[in-house]
This record gives structure tokens, C-alpha cells and sequence, in this order.
């Protein structure tokens, strides 16, 4: 990847069919769908991807199935998060044979209490980096419990080689941003929010550059981004504000449930189940979801019809 990213790096559902087998043409779908929404580049096997409910041999058909139907037309990020170091350095190696572009990890963690310390943090992406030759990005977020402190990430930025960019998606996470790119300066390459821009406003006015969202209706938020760049301050509120009500209905209401109930419902995927312990959304919730969807006229709705 020989340019910097910017605008938006949505993550892709992971699409399963009614009887919870990975839907190997409706991720396809997805990938189309995901370019005409015009986004800059597509993450896959994040949180929002349901990760942790797929097994190794689905990640790595899924990573291979993706990469294979992009064939280069956006770069491709693959999470590779895992608390053991050695896998972790596994996945990376694979997806980058693979042709990923990136990769993003979370810190090393297993469930509330396993966690690793600020050295073993260090050494676990560390390791990746010396095994590949892609980017990193740092995903920041309350998920694993651990706190990254700027000290930590600014040292990594700056002594680990791939390591330069950051999702960060944690409380008051724009006064953490801002911290960060003071503190790293030219190494912090890549500042990014998260949590469905549902504070990508304030994370903008902290410096970051673009947002990592659902899939949902990226083609609505990426405007923000742009026109706050350009400097086009006014039309990027004006936007955000126009989008709010399901950034909102998404990020507190909906989770990962929302981009498959859309995309189900526009045709790009055939069904929205989502693998237990997971359940679907209540009825009162996904109707309100798809009429504000609706408001927006997104892409998604519209997209297999």
C-alpha cells in the first residue's frame, strides 16, 4: 500500500446463511456492495465481522475469499487479534500471502482477566511486525479491557516498524487522539475513530483522518470526513448531524446486528442470522433501524434490487 489511507475503512459483516453456514457468495456481495458504497479501503474479521464466533477454517476461507473477489480494487485489512503471539504472527503471515494491505490487531487479552502487560503488549505486536511486510493499525478498544496508554503506543509507533496506525474507539477517545498525534507526531500515520462515527465530529477536530464504521451506510459518512479535510467545516456538520439519528440507532441500539439486517434487506445477503450466543434484533428495533435507513435513502437497501 503505497499511499496514505484517509475517509473510511468499514468493516464487512460476515455473512451466514439461515442455517449458520459462512455464505461464501453472499461475502462476495459484500465486497461488491462495499466498493459501490465508494469506500477507501474494507476491513474484514473484526469485532463487527463476528470473529469470535468463526472457526480457523472459516477465517482463513473467508480471508481468501475476500481477498480473492477484491482482486486490488481497494486494500483490504485483515484483523488478525489473537492472545497468543505465535497465531497472531500466523494470521499475519497468511493474510499477507493472501494480499492483504493491512493488518489491524487488538492487544493481547482473554476474557476479563488474562491480559498482558505493557512489555508483553509491546513484544506481542512486536513479533508480528518483524514477521510481515504491511502496516499495522492498533485497534484501541474497551473490548479487551486494557488501557493503552499514550506512552505505550507512541513507543511502539516509533520503534516498531509497521506499526502507524490507530483505531482508537475508547472513552473521551478524541483527548486521547489528540494526545497521541502531539506525542508521535510523524509516526502516528494513520489516526482513526471508530464506534460507527458516533463521535467523529470531535475525533476529527482531534486530528484523526478518517473512521472505521459498519458497513451499513459508509457512503453518508465518508462526506463528513472529506468535507471536514478540505476544510469544508460547516457542510461536514451539517452532514453528520443528517446522519446522527442511525449512527446512533446502530451504535447503541443495533451492534454488528444492523449492516446484515440492511444488507438482507437491500438483497446484497440472503439472511441476517447472527451465530448464538448472539440473537436477532427485536422487531421494535429493526423497524425503526430501516425507516431511518430509509430516511437516508442509503445504497444498501437498494443495492441487489
Amino acid at each position: 500500500m503505497n499511499k496514505r489511507l484517509t475517509g473510511i475503512l468499514p468493516v464487512a459483516p460476515t455473512p451466514f446463511l439461515a442455517d449458520g453456514r459462512v455464505d461464501e457468495p453472499g461475502m462476495r456481495r459484500v465486497i461488491d456492495c462495499m466498493i459501490d458504497q465508494g469506500v477507501d479501503a474494507i476491513c474484514i474479521l473484526a469485532n463487527y465481522s463476528e470473529q469470535f464466533v468463526l472457526t480457523d477454517a472459516e477465517r482463513a476461507l473467508m480471508t481468501r475469499v475476500s481477498l480473492e473477489h477484491n482482486a486490488g480494487r481497494k486494500p483490504i485489512i485483515v484483523t488478525i487479534s489473537h492472545f497468543s503471539t505465535d497465531i497472531a504472527v500466523q494470521r499475519a503471515k497468511e493474510a499477507e500471502a493472501m494480499g492483504a494491505s493491512m493488518l489491524m490487531m487488538m492487544p493481547p487479552y482473554h476474557g476479563a482477566l488474562l491480559k498482558a502487560t505493557e512489555e508483553g503488549i509491546y513484544q506481542h505486536f512486536e513479533a508480528v511486525s518483524n514477521a510481515v511486510n504491511i502496516p499495522i493499525m492498533v485497534q484501541d478498544a474497551p473490548l479487551s479491557g486494557i488501557n493503552l496508554s499514550v506512552p505505550l503506543l507512541v513507543k511502539m509507533a516509533k520503534e516498531i516498524e509497521h506499526v502507524s496506525h490507530f483505531k482508537l474507539e475508547c472513552p473521551f477517545a478524541a483527548d486521547k487522539l489528540e494526545t497521541l498525534i502531539a506525542a508521535g507526531g510523524e509516526h502516528i500515520v494513520g489516526p482513526f475513530d471508530g464506534e460507527e462515527a458516533v463521535t467523529l465530529l470531535a475525533d476529527l477536530d482531534a486530528g484523526a483522518i478518517g473512521t472505521m464504521t459498519s458497513g451499513t451506510f459508509p457512503e453518508q459518512i465518508r462526506p463528513i470526513v472529506t468535507h471536514y479535510l478540505a476544510g469544508e467545516k460547516d457542510k461536514a456538520l451539517s452532514q453528520w448531524t443528517r446522519c446522527l439519528p442511525l449512527i446512533n440507532h446502530e451504535n447503541r441500539q443495533c451492534g454488528l446486528r444492523a449492516c446484515k439486517t440492511v444488507f438482507m434487506e437491500g438483497g446484497v445477503i440472503k439472511s441476517d442470522f447472527v451465530r448464538h450466543p448472539q440473537h436477532p434484533m427485536s422487531p421494535r428495533t429493526k423497524e425503526r433501524l430501516l425507516q431511518l435507513a430509509r430516511d437516508l435513502d442509503i445504497l444498501a437497501l437498494r443495492w441487489g434490487k
